[in-house]
C-alpha cells in the first residue's frame, strides 16, 4: 500500500510530523497503488457569536449617525464643490443568538434592517480523503484573518499552479478611516465584510465601527490573501481592493503572483455619482478582478492593481466586475460572474491566451475581458444565469457550478420549494468546446435533490434548507477518462441570510467524453454527499490539498 505526499504532510505516523496546528484525526487509508490520491482540503467557519453579540435596538452599523433617514454627508466632487449624500442607517431587531430550539432568536434576522449585516468567525481547514474521511483540521489564528460567518461568495480555496500551496480571502484590521487604531481582527466583529478598506475610504459607507465603543472608533479592513503551504505555514498579504464589499478568491500563478475577485461599494453613491466624484473614482477602479504582489505593502489608489474594466450602457461603475470564481488554466486566467443586477452573468477571459496579466496598474487596466464564446452575452442573463465556480478537465471541457436563483417557493409544490428555474438549469454544468464555440452538453444534478428540504440536528425545522445548486468546485481526472469534481452546495431556505444555512459538499463523476446524461446505474453522473456541516457552520471553499509530489 502506498501512500501519497500529502498524507506524508498532516498524518500523524512515526515517519511523518503533522504541520503546526493541524489536529489530526483517525480514519481510514486509502489504497493509492493503483493511482495517485487526490487529497481535499476544504474551508469551513463555525459562528461564536451569544446572545450579548448584538443588542435589541442598537443603530446599525455600529457609530451609523442620522437614523433611518440618515445624515448627509458632502462628497468631493471632479468639478469642484460637494454633492449631498444620505447614509441611512439600521436597528438591530434580534439579538446575537443563532437559531436554535430553546427560543425564537436568529440573529441573521438582523439582515432585514442592516443590509451590510455580518459577524466575523474564525476559519478552518479541513483535510479529508476524496471519500469525505477526515484526515486532520488547521485552525487559521483569528487574531490574523477571519472571515463573515454569512457571506456565502466568501473562503474559495484554490490550489497554487505548482501545487505547493492553497490560498483564499478573508479579512485583517487596518488603521479605520479618519483614525489612529488599528482595528482588532476578532470573531464577533459586525458588518466587517461592508466595512472600507484602510486605503479605499468611501464617506457614503455606513459602516463606521465594527465594535461597540465610546466615543465610536473608526474601523477599516483589508481584504487579504492568505497563503498556506504543505506544512501548515501561513503567510498574509494585504490588500486596498473590494473597500464596501468582500474578496471572494485568490489563486496563485505560475509566476509567483496572487490573483483575485470580488466586489465593492455598498456605500450610497448613485449610479451619476460614481463618475462625477473622487471616491465613486476610486471604487470603480479597485474591484472585480485585481493583481497582488506577495508581501506588498497594499497600494492605495490610484495604484490598486485592477486589471481590465467593464462597463456595459446603463450600468453602475464598478459592478459589471462583481466576480466570484477565479481559476487559471493553460496559464489562462478566467473568472466567472453570477450575481448583481449589473453586467451579464457569465464566464470570462482575463487577457491573452497563454499568458498571464501583469505589469503597472496603466498596463493592467487595459487588459481585455472577454466572454467565452458560446456563453450567456446579454444582460437578461442575470435573472437566468447564475455561474459561480468553474475548472476545466482539459482544454476542451469545462465544469461550471449554477447556484441557482435562489428563490424560495412557499407553500412548497410537491415538497419542493425550488422554483422551476432552478429545478431546471441549477446544479454543475459541462460545458464542450465545438468548433471554437463552447456548447452546454448538459447539466449534472442527480442526487442534490434541488429544493428537497433537509434537517440538521439542534435545528430549527421552520429554517430547514434545501440545496439550491453549486458555488466552489475543484476536480481531478482520473486515468479511464473520468472525472471526480468536488462542489460547495448552495441553499433556498426562510433563514434572515440563506448565506448562514448549514451547506455541504458533494462529489460526482463524469466521463469527460460524454454528451449525453449518463444513464443505466454506470455510478456516473450521481451527486453523493460525503461531508454535510453541522448547526452553526458553513462550508465555503474545496480544493486539493497542496503537495510536493512532481507528478501531480
Amino acid at each position: 500500500m502506498k501512500i501519497s505526499p500529502t498524507h506524508a504532510a498532516v498524518l500523524c505516523a512515526a515517519a511523518f510530523s503533522l504541520p503546526a496546528g493541524l489536529v489530526a484525526q483517525s480514519h481510514t487509508q486509502t489504497d493509492a497503488s493503483v493511482s495517485h490520491v487526490n487529497e481535499l482540503v476544504v474551508s469551513r467557519s463555525v459562528y461564536q457569536g451569544t446572545a450579548s453579540t448584538v443588542t435589541i435596538g442598537e443603530t446599525l452599523p455600529l457609530g451609523c449617525l442620522g437614523g433611518t433617514t440618515g445624515l448627509t454627508v458632502d462628497v468631493p466632487t471632479t468639478k469642484g464643490g460637494t454633492v449631498a449624500v444620505a447614509v441611512p442607517c439600521g436597528s438591530a431587531t434580534d439579538n446575537g443568538e443563532y437559531p436554535n430550539l430553546l427560543d425564537s432568536h436568529n440573529v441573521w434576522n438582523n439582515a432585514n434592517s442592516d443590509p451590510s449585516f455580518g459577524v466575523t468567525s474564525p476559519i478552518f481547514l479541513d483535510y479529508m480523503t476524496p471519500d469525505g474521511v477526515p484526515i486532520g483540521t488547521l485552525s487559521i489564528p483569528a487574531n490574523q484573518i477571519v472571515t463573515s460567518f454569512t457571506s456565502k461568495s466568501e473562503l474559495a480555496l484554490n490550489r497554487s499552479a505548482d501545487g505547493h500551496s492553497v490560498t483564499f480571502m478573508g479579512y485583517r484590521g487596518g488603521v479605520g478611516c479618519g483614525g489612529t487604531k488599528v482595528s482588532p481582527t476578532a470573531p464577533n466583529l459586525l458588518d466587517v465584510s461592508q466595512s472600507n478598506t484602510p486605503g479605499v475610504c468611501d464617506p457614503t459607507n455606513p459602516v463606521i465601527s465594527t465594535f461597540v465603543s465610546n466615543p465610536v472608533v473608526p474601523a477599516a479592513y483589508y481584504r487579504a490573501v492568505a497563503e498556506v503551504d504543505i506544512n501548515g505555514h501561513f503567510r498574509f498579504t494585504d490588500g486596498n481592493a473590494y473597500s464596501g464589499d468582500n474578496g471572494r478568491a485568490a489563486i496563485k500563478g505560475e509566476n509567483g503572483l496572487y490573483y483575485t475577485v470580488g466586489n465593492d461599494n455598498s456605500g450610497n453613491l448613485s449610479k451619476k455619482q460614481m463618475s462625477t466624484t473622487y471616491d465613486g473614482i476610486d471604487l470603480s477602479n479597485a474591484t472585480g478582478a485585481e493583481l497582488m504582489r506577495v508581501g506588498q505593502t497594499p497600494p492605495s489608489s490610484p495604484d490598486i492593481d485592477m486589471i481590465g474594466r467593464l462597463l456595459f450602457p446603463g450600468d453602475k461603475p464598478g459592478k459589471d466586475t462583481n466576480f466570484r470564481g477565479i481559476t487559471i488554466f493553460d496559464n489562462t486566467l478566467y473568472v466567472a460572474k453570477g450575481s448583481g443586477g449589473n453586467g451579464i452573468n457569465t464566464v470570462y477571459q482575463v487577457g491573452a491566451q497563454g499568458t498571464l496579466p501583469d505589469g503597472s496598474a496603466t498596463d493592467l487596466a487595459a487588459v481585455p475581458i472577454s466572454i467565452l464564446p458560446g456563453f450567456p452575452n446579454t444582460a437578461a442573463s442575470t435573472g437566468t444565469a447564475f455561474p459561480f465556480g468553474i475548472w476545466f478537465a482539459d482544454a476542451t471541457t469545462l465544469y461550471v457550478c449554477d447556484e441557482g436563483d435562489g428563490v424560495l417557493v412557499t407553500p412548497a409544490v410537491n415538497g419542493n420549494v425550488a422554483d422551476a428555474h432552478s429545478q431546471a438549469t441549477a446544479g454543475l454544468q459541462k460545458y464542450r468546446l465545438i468548433q471554437g464555440t463552447w456548447v452546454l452538453q448538459y447539466t449534472l444534478q442527480d442526487g442534490l435533490d434541488i429544493g428537497v428540504p433537509y434537517s440538521i440536528p439542534q435545528y430549527p425545522a421552520a429554517l430547514n434548507p434545501a440545496v439550491g445548486g453549486c458555488r466552489n468546485i475543484a476536480g481531478f481526472v482520473n486515468r479511464d477518462g473520468t472525472a471526480t469534481i468536488f462542489a460547495i452546495t448552495s441553499t433556498i431556505s426562510a433563514n434572515g441570510d440563506t448565506g448562514a444555512d448549514p451547506n455541504k459538499l458533494v462529489k460526482v463523476t463524469d466521463r469527460i467524453s460524454d454528451t449525453t446524461l449518463p444513464t443505466g446505474g454506470s455510478g456516473l453522473g450521481q451527486f453523493w454527499t460525503i461531508r454535510s456541516a453541522n448547526a452553526g457552520e458553513v462550508l465555503r471553499g474545496v480544493a486539493l490539498a497542496p503537495s510536493d509530489w512532481t507528478g501531480r
